[in-house]
């Protein structure tokens, strides 16, 4: 992921109706424009600026089927900003559950073994 098309998505989440759109779409795949214009109280054309910034994103796809457009949440722009971020961290911290779970493991046995 280039740093343009995160910068481009981190503007887009933080908008407040925009993360309620994806929010609602993601609940309702192929939800039309109309359907999620009517949870918003403003107009319809305000609602298409917010869908265009979103689909600049990727976070938005839409097919159109005559004269509607259906969304659909793309969650791939998350997940990659997700992995960028966390993969390296999550192995350190895998590790050390790892020798966290042998240290009460092994502490356990000599506690069975002194009982005996």
């Amino acid at each position: 992921m280039v740093d343009d098309s995160t910068d481009l998505l981190f503007k887009s989440l933080a908008h407040t109706a925009r993360r309620r759109m994806l929010d609602l779409v993601q609940h309702a795949p192929g939800m039309t424009v109309k359907a999620l214009s009517s949870h918003f109280d403003m107009t319809r054309i305000a609602v298409l600026k917010h869908l265009r910034q979103l689909e600049a994103a990727d976070l938005i796809l839409s097919k159109k089927r005559g004269r509607e457009r259906h969304l659909y949440f793309n969650p791939v722009p998350i997940q990659q900003i997700y992995d960028r971020w966390t993969d390296r961290y999550s192995a350190f911290f895998a590790g050390r559950l790892v020798d966290m779970k042998d240290r009460v493991e092994r502490r356990e046995q000599r506690k069975d073994q002194n009982s005996a």
